[in-house]
């Protein structure tokens, strides 16, 4: 038997065990490679991967020590008795070698890799592995598998609803944050909608940030439930909801490997909305040359594949194409779309306006769901609801339920982009934009960013700002402004000739 220690070590979903070469009760002499072992003694066996300490200091020959991932998970006391063993390779992998092989996998070897996945059976590398075997191709019934599978048994129940509605946006565009509008409107209209979003995954901010600026998102499911009865609607970080917790570990080592295949997208998509009891789904794909989904053969592939998995699941949605050529709104970062959320609800005259109309365009396809609405009505009511003041009052019901967020300080790092010629802003390429955007820190600090001055369209002067970057700290400020000298993402036509600069 070996006593528990807690190394305070955090490695990003992994389960570390840690073992003196000179441990009093198992060789490590022999050990040379990666290894996996259990740890009995806990209520439930645990999977770690192990790693030899030299100094005893760290760990010593008769502990065995846990990171912080691992020592939570086992949920024991330091000094509690502890036995391990070499955990065989969970025989799931070889599904994923199969599918490697060209093969399709059944539902039952989905559910198996899931499961495994769960139980931490898997490292992040052997979930890469299923990542890159899947990504090669997946059909439409392995999509349904994967989904299901996902899904599992931690459902949140909404006994008392005949709908159950939630919008969510693929992604792609900056400053894209209908969501957080559409569910003010729909709550003021009275259709409960639990809002489960994600904090950034690869972009400047997700919605789950850009709400964290107004209000508390991190609740658990009761809370998640009194909320929406007494507010009619709720926007609230899925991470804290015991829901899907594959989905966050494959989500994981997505992004530290930069793979996202469409089908995993849409499984992904599938199981989180499901799992939170979600009956009706809006789900919108933003196409655009420099978006996530680049061409609308490709929007349209993968609407058919979510209608089918819905359709399956017997999950009712509607699927949008919407334009994904620019930015929407005028703020990238939390902080900023926040501020172009509050100034759409309060009815602004500066408000942007191609948020304004999106979010009424997705406000109105949700309403619709309600059978009361007949098709084109949804549009007029959901302005009507917004125009009169209604859908801010249902915000800020929301945002006192939740609890109010502490304001985040805007990066006092600063400096405007201005354009090397005039004309016409021709295009806006989004990813250059949410990469300047993400190294100028607004994917970890919520008063990081940019402020956009011009949109396609509009007529700019020689020397004049297209937009202002901000940054919390020196190092970022440095990062984004290396990128932004050699592109700055605008494009501009002269008026004169034509030219491109």
């Amino acid at each position: 038997m070996l006593t528990l220690k807690h190394l305070p070590v955090s490695s990003f979903c992994e389960n570390i065990a840690y073992l003196n070469r000179f441990c009093n009760a198992y060789k490590t002499d022999d050990i040379h490679s990666l290894v996996k072992i259990e740890i009995h003694g806990g209520v439930k066996t645990i999977y770690a991967f192990l790693q030899v300490v030299d100094d005893e200091s760290i760990v010593a020959p008769d502990e065995l020590a846990l990171n912080n991932e691992a020592f939570k998970l086992i949920n024991l006391p330091e000094g509690a008795k502890v036995s391990i063993s070499l955990s065989p390779a969970p025989q799931s992998i070889r599904s994923i070698a199969r599918k490697i092989a060209g093969n399709i996998l059944t539902s039952a070897e989905y559910s198996a890799i899931v499961n495994d996945i769960v139980s931490k059976r898997y490292s992040n590398m052997d979930i890469a592995s299923f990542l890159v075997a899947s990504g090669s191709f997946m059909l439409a019934p392995e999509v349904l598998s994967l989904t299901e599978a996902m899904v599992g048994d931690r459902i949140i129940r909404w006994n008392n609803e005949d709908i159950v509605v939630d919008c969510h946006c693929l992604g792609g565009v900056p400053g894209n944050k209908t969501d957080i509008i559409v569910a003010a409107i729909v709550a003021a209209y009275g259709l409960p909608m639990p809002k489960t979003a994600s904090h950034s995954l690869t972009s400047c901010a997700g919605v789950a940030d850009t709400m964290s600026v107004l209000a508390n998102v991190d609740v658990d499911e009761k809370e998640l439930h009194r909320l929406v009865e007494e507010n009619r609607g709720a926007i609230v970080s899925y991470n804290n909801l015991d829901i899907c917790p594959a989905n966050k570990l494959i989500g994981q080592v997505e992004r530290q490997i930069g793979i996202t295949q469409q089908e995993h997208i849409a499984a992904s998509i599938l199981a989180i909305k499901m799992a939170a009891g979600v009956s009706h789904l809006l789900i919108d794909i933003p196409v655009g040359e420099k978006s996530r989904i680049r061409n609308t053969n490709e929007a349209m592939r993968l609407r058919k594949l979510m209608e089918y998995v819905g359709d399956m699941l017997s999950i009712q949605i509607d699927v949008v194409i919407t334009d994904g050529s620019e930015p929407i709104g005028n703020g990238i970062g939390a902080a900023f779309e926040a501020r172009d959320i509050i100034k759409v609800l309060k009815n602004a005259h500066d408000a942007p306006q191609d948020l304004l109309e999106k979010s009424l365009f997705l406000a109105g396809r949700v309403l619709e769901f309600d059978p009361k609405l007949r098709g084109g009505q949804g549009y007029h009511t959901a302005k009507d609801i917004l125009e009169s003041g209604q859908a801010l009052e249902a915000m800020n019901k929301i945002i006192k339920a939740q609890g109010k967020a502490p304001q985040p300080k805007i990066g006092k790092f600063t400096r405007d982009i201005c354009a090397n010629m005039s004309g016409v802003v021709e295009a806006i390429d989004n990813t250059q934009i949410n990469k300047i955007g993400v190294l100028a820190g607004a994917s970890q600090y919520n008063g990081a960013g940019i402020d956009l001055f011009k949109k396609v369209g509009d007529s700019v002067e020689q020397g004049e700002p297209l937009y202002r970057i901000y940054a919390c700290n020196s190092t970022d400020f440095a990062f984004a402004n290396s990128i932004v000298d050699a592109d700055c993402g605008y494009e501009i036509r002269s008026e004169e000739n034509n030219d491109i600069g």
